[in-house]
């Protein structure tokens, strides 16, 4: 077994593939409209669905927001470099939600970035 995606819905469908290929650096690997169900999909990720988990993006033609709740945390990306990745987001336009810096209560470097929906991503940086 293996995570193939994470579903997460969208309410511009655009600006988040903007966001994701360029702000996060990730490619858009396939979208398909379904017009019968009045909904579209986008499946983006830092490699080829065969070995790599992806993020699929649900835009549900009509809807321009949702309520994320309070039961969702977030996603998680490993960078080389969280400072540089944090620098980097922010020349691409990311809004930073968490500065670069150690964890709470622990020593791994971790800061925030938002995504346009409000979606919180984690950037992890790598251990050696």
């Amino acid at each position: 077994m293996r995570l193939l995606h994470t579903m997460i819905r969208v309410g511009d469908l655009n600006r988040s593939i903007d966001f994701y290929t360029n702000v996060l650096g990730m490619k858009l690997l396939r979208q398909k409209e379904y017009p019968d169900g009045q909904f579209t999909l986008a499946f983006i990720g830092f490699g080829d669905e065969t070995d790599h988990t992806v993020i699929e993006l649900t835009y549900n033609w009509g809807v321009d927001t949702y309520d994320l709740g309070n039961a969702f945390g977030h996603l998680a990306i490993e960078v080389e470099d969280v400072y540089e990745a944090v620098d980097s987001i922010r020349e691409r336009g990311g809004e930073i939600s968490r500065e670069a810096g150690p964890m709470n209560a622990g020593t791994t470097v971790i800061a925030f970035v938002k995504d346009p929906d409000g979606y919180q991503i984690e950037l992890i940086g790598r251990k050696h």
